[in-house]
Formats: structure tokens, C-alpha cells, sequence
């Protein structure tokens, strides 16, 4: 789920931070330039490690900033497919979130079946959705209340449009696609549940 990558970068670092250690100057402009941003084939970029090596130091003419090459490893967050995940489930469309990501989806044909979904009272848009397994009262139900396991069926990096419809969600660099159709998957208390039932 997180991996340490190696990067090379080069950047320019401004005369005002000229008095502060170079590491941790340079530290500082990296964490601007990659922090929560989503690189494409890497993944989510959640903290830097720690800086391999510094090269240059030149001034152009004109410019009163310093410009270095630096090879930095970056903690990034890229899940593989198959993997197992705990998430929370954040809208009725099955829109889930880690907390500090939220772009992971588990669309209805990956959802146990049979099911439904069934609308709150007095809404519109919000419900739940509802897997019918076997007989009437062995009804379980997918909301908010509960963590969610479930499995990475997909990982996507999609191109940036470039127009995007008015009323469409925001464009996300990375998609997660996940699945709860398997035994163990699906919301924690399904299977919290089953055990006790057993016994």
C-alpha cells in the first residue's frame, strides 16, 4: 500500500531561505511541490523520507535564487491490486475514504448479489444499499454506520480533460476501484455477525 520511491528533481530555492539549513530548506520546498499531489504510475505522495544527495547550487544571471538537482525518496501511497483495504463508507454510492483518500469507488456489479437499494425517508438521493442473501430476514445492509473491507479490483491514473461537463464531480488523478463480493469483504459487522451466529 505504501512504498518508498526514488526521485530526482531540480528545483530552485528562494534567497529568503538562504538562512535556513539546506536539507531542511530544500525538505521544505519539496513537501510544496509533491505533498497530496497524485503523480501518474507512482501514486498519492504522502510525505518525503529523506534527501539521497544535493547537486548545484548555481545562480543564473538575473535571478537571485538558487537552482539544485536533488534525489529525494518520497512515501507514496499506491495500493496493488488484490490487496486487502479497511475503509469508511462516505456516500450511498458507494464512494469510500480512507481518510486521507477518498477517490475509491465499488461500483453495484461489484457489490454482493442480489441487492437493492432502498432510499431514506423523506430523500430524494441518499439511501443504502441492501444485499438480500437467501431468505427475507437475512437482509444486510451497507451504510455509513460500518468500516468496510474491501478488495482493489483496479487502480486508474486517467488523463486530465480538457474541458470537463459544469456539473460533474471534481477530476480525480487516481481511481480506486473496489470490490465486495467475496466472503470476508463488505461491511466489519457482516462478519462480526456470522460469528456469532455460528456459535
Amino acid at each position: 500500500m505504501f512504498y518508498l520511491s526514488l526521485i530526482e528533481h531540480t528545483l530552485r530555492l528562494p534567497p529568503h531561505l538562504l538562512n535556513t539549513p539546506l536539507d531542511e530548506a530544500l525538505k521544505m520546498e519539496l513537501e510544496k511541490l509533491f505533498l497530496d499531489k497524485v503523480i501518474a504510475n507512482l501514486g498519492l505522495c504522502i510525505s518525503v523520507y529523506d534527501i539521497r544527495s544535493i547537486k548545484g547550487g548555481f545562480i543564473f544571471p538575473g535571478d537571485g535564487a538558487s537552482t539544485y538537482t536533488v534525489e529525494f525518496r518520497l512515501i507514496v501511497f499506491r495500493p496493488f491490486v488484490g490487496e486487502i483495504i479497511l475503509a469508511k463508507l462516505k456516500e450511498s454510492d458507494a464512494n469510500v475514504s480512507l481518510g486521507f483518500f477518498d477517490d475509491i469507488y465499488i461500483p453495484v456489479h461489484l457489490l454482493p448479489s442480489p441487492n437493492h437499494f432502498e432510499l431514506y425517508p423523506n430523500s430524494r438521493t441518499q439511501g443504502r444499499w441492501i444485499w438480500e442473501y437467501g431468505e427475507e430476514e437475512n437482509q444486510f445492509v451497507i451504510d455509513g454506520a460500518d468500516q468496510i473491507k474491501f478488495r482493489v479490483h483496479s487502480v486508474i491514473y486517467p488523463s486530465i480533460p480538457v474541458e470537463q461537463p459544469q456539473n460533474s464531480k471534481p477530476f480525480a488523478p487516481m481511481v480506486i476501484t473496489g470490490s465486495i463480493d467475496c466472503d470476508g469483504l463488505g461491511p466489519v459487522s457482516w462478519w462480526e455477525e456470522a460469528e456469532v451466529l455460528e456459535e
